[in-house]
Order: C-alpha cells, then structure tokens, then sequence
C-alpha cells in the first residue's frame, strides 16, 4: 500500500498509466505476472491486489462471510489515492465483481475498468439470472470441488478449491505447463459464501455513477470456467463500451500473455491516455 501511483496528470506529462490488476477467486497477486512483466518492462505503472483469503493474505476462507470483509483491500487501496489519479482497473473472473464494486465507491478514480473472462454484473448477484450468467457451472466434469464449511457440516460451504486434479482441464488447459504447476502450489480456497453475497447499490450522483466509467470486456473464447454464452449474457445484459476476443483458456495471462497485454494497452490508448504515452 506504501507504492506511489502515477497520477492522471503526471500521465498527461508523459508518463504512462497506471494498471490495477485484481485476480479471481482462490488466485492471487501472481496471477499477473507475465502481465506485470510485460507493462513494467514497457515503463507502465502496475499494482497487483491480494484479497482477503488470497495470495499472501493470511485470512482463512472459512471466516469471510461478506463481501465487504473479502473486497476491503481492494477497496483500501482505492481509498488511499489521492482524489486526482486515475486508475484502469482490471479484473479477472470473480474479480469482475470486486472491480464493480470499485467502480460504485470510486467512479472518480477510475479512468477505465476491464474484464477479463470476468463477472460483469452491475448490482451484483441480485436474481437468479445473475447467477446463470456470472456462477461458474463445473457439474459436467463431476465432483470437483474440495469444500470448506466454516458454518457446519450441515449449512452451505463457506469456501471452495478446484481439486488438483481438475485445475489443469478446467481452468489452464491451453495454458504452459510451467503456470498451470505454478497455480497448483499457489492457488488457495476462495471464500463463496463471501462472493455471493456481493451486492451493490446503484447511486445516481455524478461521483459514483458506476455508468460514467468506460467499460472494456475482452472474451476468452475457450474458457470453461465463465462460459463464452454466459460471457455473451452479461455483455447483453450491461453492455460495455467495447468488446474484445481472445483465443485463450480461462487464463489468458498465462496462456496469451503477449495478446492479453496488447489488448489492455489498445484499450488505454482508445480512452483517452493517447498513442503518445503508449
């Protein structure tokens, strides 16, 4: 939290923007980091966020009931820029629900969000519907979960992790070898009774107005984790500001680093930062 942000205005000197990556469920900050790579080494700004229960936060899966408790340290950070920097905001998976919720609280300091392979819906998990399109449905490959139940052996499970022997088909199928290995040392239980109760409330004042912000989705057109026909949906049902496509599994930041990072560079230079910073 102690890093200094570039600011919109030390952007419009010439400096180039800063990145904000948030990972899905039971990833972490590592997620990233090919694509941290890449925009460091090409002179970008970028921060990566652990949420609770996640990469090297010691939180216990079991003990997040809320979404407030997994979301705060992206909303920590948020809070912590100064009142004229402008973020992009990126968000993988589950993700896509901590950047909206960002997106709600701090509309002012975001110049653009993106979701990658993520859980785009604007209020959250309000109705069933939201459910279909943004709840990953695994049921076709079998019993894949290891579940935690925080609450009892007789409530709902309070967390969940791809069991090993599935992450690999399931999540990084066209990925390397190397990162798929990587993500099974490193993945952890994600909190799901946590992220389902993500909900948020629309406000219509100019400095939360969650629609001022520009919106990028980039599919992933193999993915099978967040479907490409529940991607469709929630681009249906919120459309964003554009759409991309990649060729890749449901991690693109390992399985085409290279496309994944030129399009969030395309995305920036199409919303106002300019060629010239690029």
């Amino acid at each position: 939290m102690g890093e200094k942000v570039v600011s919109l205005r030390e952007t419009e000197r010439g400096l180039k923007p800063h990145f904000v990556l948030v990972h899905g469920i039971g990833g972490g900050g590592w997620c990233w980091y090919k694509i941290r790579c890449l925009m460091e080494n090409s002179g970008y700004r970028v921060s990566c966020v652990d949420l609770r229960s996640a990469g090297i936060d010691q939180t216990h899966a079991d003990s997040l009931l809320s979404f407030d408790d997994y979301n705060k340290p992206l909303m920590d950070f948020m809070s912590a820029l100064p009142d004229n920097e402008q973020i992009i905001l990126v968000g993988h998976s589950a993700g896509g629900l901590s950047v909206t919720e960002a997106t709600h609280k701090f509309a002012k300091k975001i110049r653009l969000v993106v979701y990658v392979a993520a859980t785009m819906l604007k209020l959250g998990y309000m109705n069933d519907e939201d459910a279909k399109d943004g709840v990953p449905d695994l049921s076709e490959y079998g019993d894949v979960y290891e579940l935690g139940f925080g609450l009892g052996p007789d409530q709902p499970p309070t967390s969940a992790l791809v069991k090993k022997e599935y992450q690999r088909k399931i999540i990084y199928h066209l990925s390397p070898h190397e990162d798929s290995t990587l993500a099974a040392m490193l993945l952890r239980p994600g909190p799901i009774k946590a992220i389902q109760n993500a909900r948020f409330v629309a406000v219509a004042d100019e400095d939360h107005n969650v629609d001022k912000v520009p919106r990028i989705y980039i599919k992933t057109m193999y993915d099978r984790v967040v479907k490409p026909e529940q991607q469709a949906a929630m681009i249906k049902r919120w459309p964003p500001s554009d759409v991309y496509v990649l060729d890749s599994d449901h991690s693109p930041f390992f399985s085409t680093p290279f496309l994944l990072f030129g399009l969030l560079v395309k995305a920036v230079a199409s919303f106002g930062f300019g060629l010239n910073h690029l």
